[in-house]
């Protein structure tokens, strides 16, 4: 069974970073492709970053582009979103998303995900 963990939320000013992790147990983490989702109140979900599974391939949403950055690190089996220049509209709650899939290709829609974490709360005040 494959679980995901998210961490590193938290409230922020307008301006500031923070860098999200994702912890994977279960094994053969090298095999998915991984990615980023987030969630603001009373909105769909929203794809925010995605990464193949050698990290060969990323790929980000147009609102976070030049901001965030999806990275993975297969030793510890996790996968970050480092978050810069954060703005009160990616006030959301994130969520990391695994694909055990192999190849150049990302995913960018939920259903294309087979496992998802709980989620992790970031506020960003104004």
């Amino acid at each position: 069974q494959v679980q995901l963990v998210e961490s590193g939320g938290g409230l922020v000013q307008a301006g500031d970073s923070l860098r999200l992790s994702c912890a994977v147990s279960g094994r053969n983490f090298s095999r998915y492709a991984m990615g980023w989702f987030r969630q603001a109140p009373g909105k769909e979900r929203e794809f925010v970053a995605a990464i193949n599974w050698n990290g060969a391939n990323s790929g980000h949403g147009d609102s976070v582009k030049g901001r965030f950055t999806i990275s993975r690190n297969d030793a510890k089996s996790t996968v970050y979103l480092q978050m810069n220049s954060l703005k009160p509209e990616d006030t959301a709650v994130y969520y990391c998303a695994a694909e055990l899939r192999m190849g150049w290709r990302i995913a960018f829609t939920q259903g294309e995900y087979d496992y998802w974490g709980q989620g992790t709360q970031v506020t960003v005040s104004s």
